[in-house]
């Protein structure tokens, strides 16, 4: 059996994510915003918190309290977070600042809390739900990109920090898929238009619209694919979900690619000269 701790149970990938687990007779703790919350399950035990993830020592909280109520806990999943599109010059700073309350720090105080219990009890594994946004970003997305890749450089050094304590560490990157995330219950949208970005911004917020409720990510089917990387004796740091993600972060690695190739005598030449780097000039 598998003690989970998973937030955001309450819809989308989370709530897929727990019911399969729940369908595996593991145990889930879950997080949600506001309750009450149920999820029917003929098998596995859920336990259920209401926490507000903007609240950073609520955040901790909850994973001190899931570790008293099921002693070791083997998978934490950070899956709770919502989206902040339009563009960059039209973001407040309050949207920002919650944006990268709930989807950066509250990841990293559950985390910070939870590794003494982790390196105590010698194993887990910490799954952080990027998105293919934080690796190949579209427009419109400059806010979210920014969170998301956030998340990805922290799961990056942190698997280095852990490999050594048998704790790993998967950022898992899901592309478009068919949930509610493009709903107003996980989409916030800056409030402004701005005719300066009709063709940019303005066509990407019409085809995130138009785009709602025909994703070709099935959840379910995302849950399985998380419930086997975490049986997985391997397990990836980064994992792509989705085909659409896949195009785009192969897109993106041979722009990258063709970019250093492009540039790689101007990177070259702000070195110190061969000798006087080596102390012989």
């Amino acid at each position: 059996m598998t003690v989970w701790f998973i937030t955001g149970i309450s819809r989308g990938l989370g709530k897929a994510l727990a019911a399969a687990a729940l369908a595996e007779g593991d145990t889930v703790i879950g997080t949600v915003r506001t309750g009450p919350f149920d999820l029917e399950h003929d098998r596995g035990t859920l336990h259920v918190l209401t926490v507000d993830l903007a609240d950073g020592q609520a955040a901790a909280a909850s994973i001190t309290k899931a570790f008293a109520m099921a002693g070791p806990i083997d998978v934490i999943v950070n899956n709770a977070g919502y989206g902040l599109l339009g563009a960059l010059e039209k973001a407040s700073d309050a949207d920002v600042e919650r944006l990268f309350s709930v989807d950066v720090f509250a990841p990293f105080r559950i985390i910070r809390a939870a590794l003494p219990h982790l390196r105590a009890q010698g194993h887990g594994h910490i799954i952080n739900i990027t998105s293919i946004a934080g690796r190949a970003p579209t427009t419109g997305s400059a806010v979210y990109a920014a969170a998301k890749y956030a998340l990805e450089g922290l799961s990056s050094a942190l698997a280095l920090e852990v490999a050594p304590l048998g704790i790993k560490v998967t950022a898992v990157a899901p592309g478009a898929f068919r949930t509610d995330f493009l709903s107003s219950h996980s989409i916030r949208k800056s409030d402004t238009e701005d005719a300066a970005y009709a063709e940019t911004v303005g066509r990407s917020s019409a085809a995130f619209d138009s785009a709602a409720g025909r994703q070709q990510g099935n959840p379910d089917f995302a849950a399985q694919a998380i419930i086997a990387l975490t049986r997985s004796g391997n397990p990836p740091l980064h994992l792509l979900l989705g085909s659409d993600a896949l195009r785009r972060a192969r897109s993106k690695l041979d722009e990258i690619a063709d970019e250093i190739d492009a540039w790689e005598d101007i990177t070259r030449s702000t070195d110190f000269a061969t000798d006087e780097r080596h102390g012989l000039g």
